[in-house]
């Protein structure tokens, strides 16, 4: 049993990056005012988290072994004994993702593209009360599933001694089976990852117009706010030139 190479270096960016990004998306969007001109940071911290889930897919159909969704442990069966070994204490090692981070993994993705949606939906006049509410729920839900995986852990860390999040650093993992084999950084397409992910993010702040909340993107033209509330300060400034 020694280390082993598992997480190659685009999976370990997007982690990182996806992590950032809903924090810093969910901080907002819990403490700024929807009229605020900050909450549009939020939206397009959103755009973002859902353009990294579209580069996630396809390195989760081409990439190496453990970053495969073919390599994920998403049988429900194998969900409820890994449960069950948790509190067994059992110390089984799982090369890639467990079952419970593989759910995870999924769910969060699958989350960020919900809001990405609805998020979207919100801008274009087919804003309401119950789309806001599923919104807020997929908002909810993804910071649950967060909190999850966080405790996961910390208790796999506590319980095994094992210090597993490390591995989502440096893409090592101890006291592997000597006949795993170990998969190749790629480091170049991981710092492509994060280079496309920069040009996006500034290709997105370029085309942002803080005066109006507006954003220009691929020939279309939105407002980073809720339709209704734009449509209602257009009328107050039509109403004034009528009055004046």
């Amino acid at each position: 049993m020694k280390q082993k190479f598992v997480y190659d270096l685009p999976m370990r960016v997007f982690h990182w990056l996806f992590a950032l990004l809903f924090v810093a998306a969910f901080a907002i969007g819990k403490t700024v005012d929807d009229d605020s001109l900050v909450f549009s940071y939020h939206m397009l911290g959103g755009i973002v988290l859902c353009f990294l889930v579209v580069l996630r897919v396809l390195w989760g159909i081409f990439g190496t072994k453990y970053s495969r969704f073919s390599g994920f442990a998403l049988q429900p069966n194998e969900l409820a004994l890994y449960l069950k070994g948790v509190v067994a204490g059992e110390k089984r090692k799982w090369l890639g993702h467990n079952p419970a981070s593989s759910w995870a993994a999924i769910a969060m993705m699958a989350f960020a593209l919900g809001l990405g949606i609805t998020g979207y939906l919100m801008t274009t006049g087919q804003c309401s009360e119950d789309l806001e509410e599923v919104h807020e729920l997929l908002a909810n839900g993804f910071f649950i599933i967060v909190l999850f995986h966080l405790a996961g852990v910390a208790i796999h860390t506590l319980r095994h001694k094992d210090a597993i999040w490390k591995s989502m650093f440096t893409g090592w993992k101890s006291d592997i089976p000597e006949e795993s084999t170990p998969v190749r950084s790629h480091s170049v397409i991981g710092i492509l990852f994060l280079l496309t992910t920069l040009w996006f993010s500034t290709y997105l702040a370029q085309n942002f117009d803080s005066s109006t909340a507006s954003l220009s993107i691929f020939g279309s033209k939105f407002h980073l706010g809720e339709a209704e509330e734009n449509e209602n300060k257009s009328k107050r400034g039509e109403n004034v030139r009528e009055n004046t």
